[in-house]
C-alpha cells in the first residue's frame, strides 16, 4: 500500500519521504485535488493507496466503512512541510503497521 497525500497537504512530500515510503503520490497527480472525498476515497481504494491527511471526514469515513482505504490523520495544525515530513517520520513504525495490520483502519498521528 501507497501513500496518497490529499490536497491540504503539500507536494513536496512526495520526494520528501519517498526515502521511507516507496511510490507515495499526491492528489494533485491524478485530478483528484478539486474532487470530492468519495471521489478521493474510491480512488485511493481502487490502487491500493492509503490517505494521509488532516482531514477529520477521512477519518470519520474510515469509521463508517473500514478499510480500504486506509487513513493517516495528521493532527498537527496547519504546520509548515517540514514539521509535517517530521510528524511522518516520527510515525514511521506506526504507520507501517497500520499498512501491514489488517485490524488497523485509521491512525491519528499527533
Amino acid at each position: 500500500m501507497k501513500l496518497l497525500f490529499d490536497q491540504n497537504l503539500s507536494r513536496k512530500l512526495v520526494t520528501c519521504l519517498a526515502d521511507i515510503f516507496p511510490n507515495p503520490s499526491h492528489v494533485q497527480f491524478h485530478q483528484l485535488a478539486e474532487k470530492t472525498d468519495t471521489e478521493v476515497w474510491d480512488f485511493a481504494k481502487l490502487n491500493d493507496f492509503c490517505i494521509v491527511t488532516q482531514d477529520a471526514d477521512f477519518t470519520e469515513r474510515s469509521r463508517l466503512y473500514s478499510s480500504p482505504p486506509k487513513v493517516v490523520w495528521l493532527r498537527c495544525g496547519n504546520a509548515p512541510t517540514n514539521q509535517v515530513e517530521t510528524l511522518i517520520r516520527s510515525g514511521q513504525e506506526a504507520i507501517q503497521e497500520l499498512l501491514s495490520n489488517s485490524s488497523i483502519h485509521c491512525l491519528e498521528l499527533h
